[in-house]
């Protein structure tokens, strides 16, 4: 496989699953504080009290990521650390530490992409109805506000939400993740337009209050397909399905990323959401409607998809052992990798910058002292081939966000998901790298040193 020599290689975290100091230095709790708490929510009732305890040990981690000779580093900001209420009383405690780990970043060469909402809700602002109370995108824009004036001369590369589908989906549907939910379509519905225009709120003050010139994204992880054989029936049938609104939830990509990118709702989600819809007004539409400058995308797994014999419509297969899989139960589908790349460029016209991609493993510190995950090399291995291809067949990939940086904590799944290119020791807090992390270090060396031409990032 190559890659172009300025092609962009990071890794990627979020704030509750590393950072830890859950109270510390005048922090608030967020929704996921209250939820790790909640008696049988989390496996073997684990939280982020601690973590990998980035707070204190951020300069370590740093060091780490200049090791690896990361290109860039995409973490978040935990929300009620900088606004312990959500709204009002800044806490700059919360704020310094976001100005050490940038100038840390800087200072080793590492670009920061900021990402300002990875699901870490102000609880005050939950207890206020949160993404049900059309107040979130106001109160969005006011948090943005504060990271923009504190951060923006350094940081350039914004991402407003991380996977809208799967916050609203896990969050207020399904209720396995914070706060813990199940509501009615209409309230699910409701919960995904306020979350938009969140995103349109802070999108417009990132982009007229930045010091620096910003490039902007959202980063969705909706639903991916590839063609079951390289037919056009079947191709054609993948594309259909890749954008289609076709079942009462959030696992689709046009009904998040079709208002943002065109301004309206696709017609097939109005034509499904039609009873349950809550008021849409077109100044709503004209918020929401903020183009962003580079496709981020977050991608792990996806499901073949055919033509039905007779009609051509989309049908899906799912994987009955024949595909291997993760340990999270997700099949290593690269094929999904190239494809699911191919429509979202082909459908959106933005430069793609791949800001998760991973595989949780079973790995632990062998008895020589290494971290040996060969499954992870090869996972990578396969996925990056295939956006490797996608990238000769015209595609625009820029750049590409393993995730995850450390072992963290995997949400509600606790630690027993280990996701990272570094294994953490989480009673001691030691890191190893794993073999994964000298693999990825030489990829990253040796595209440096000769990669397939060069362009600039943005």
């Amino acid at each position: 496989m190559q890659f172009p020599a300025d092609f962009l290689f990071g890794a990627a975290t979020s704030a509750y699953q590393i950072e830890g100091a859950a109270r510390a230095d005048g922090k608030g709790l967020s929704i996921w504080d209250v939820f790790a708490h909640t008696l049988g929510k989390t496996w073997e009732g684990q939280t982020g009290d601690v973590a990998c305890d980035h707070y204190q040990r951020y300069r370590e981690d740093v060091a780490l990521m200049q090791q690896l000779g990361l290109r860039a580093y995409r973490f978040s900001v935990a929300w009620p650390r900088v606004l312990p209420a959500g709204t009002g009383a800044i806490n700059d405690k919360g704020l310094a530490f976001y100005d050490r780990l940038v100038d840390a970043l800087l200072a080793a060469g590492i670009e920061p992409w900021l990402t300002l909402y990875h699901w870490d809700l102000p609880y005050e602002l939950h207890l206020r109805g949160g993404w049900l109370n059309p107040d979130m995108a106001a109160w969005f824009g006011e948090y943005t506000q504060v990271v923009v004036a504190r951060l923006s001369d350094r940081v350039r590369h914004w991402i407003t939400l991380n996977e809208p589908q799967v916050f609203v989906g896990c969050g207020y549907k399904d209720g396995g993740h914070a706060p813990g939910l199940r509501l009615a379509l209409p309230e699910l519905l409701r919960v995904s337009h306020n979350a938009l225009r969140a995103h349109g709120t802070a999108t417009q003050v990132i982009r007229a209050q930045a010091k620096t010139a910003p490039q902007v994204g959202i980063a969705p992880n909706g639903a991916h397909f590839y063609p079951a054989t390289e037919t056009p029936a079947d191709i054609a049938a993948a594309r259909a399905k890749f954008c289609a609104v076709d079942a009462p939830d959030s696992w689709n990509n046009t009904w998040f990323m079709d208002p943002v990118f065109f301004g309206h709702y696709p017609d097939d989600g109005l034509r499904l959401f039609a009873d349950a819809m809550p008021p849409v007004s077109e100044a709503d539409l004209r918020c929401i409607h903020q183009p962003p400058d580079i496709y981020c995308w977050n991608m792990y797994f996806g499901l073949p998809v055919s033509a039905a014999p007779g009609t051509g419509r989309p049908q899906v297969t799912h994987h009955i052992g024949t595909t291997p899989q993760t340990f999270f139960h997700w099949p290593v589908t690269p094929q999904a990798f190239y494809w699911s790349a191919r429509f979202a460029y082909e459908r959106y016209q933005k430069p793609i910058y791949v800001t998760e991609n991973g595989m949780a493993g079973l790995d632990w510190v062998h008895g020589d002292g290494a971290v040996h995950d060969p499954q992870r090399i090869d996972f990578l291995t396969r996925y990056l081939g295939a956006l490797a291809r996608a990238i000769t067949d015209g595609v625009d990939v820029r750049g590409y966000f393993q995730w995850s940086l450390l072992d963290n904590i995997e949400w509600a799944e606790g630690i027993q998901q280990r996701f990272g290119l570094i294994h953490v020791d989480f009673a001691t807090q030691q890191r190893v790298l794993k073999d994964s992390a000298y693999w990825y270090r030489d990829l990253i060396a040796r595209t440096r040193a000769g990669g397939a031409g060069s362009r600039n990032d943005e």
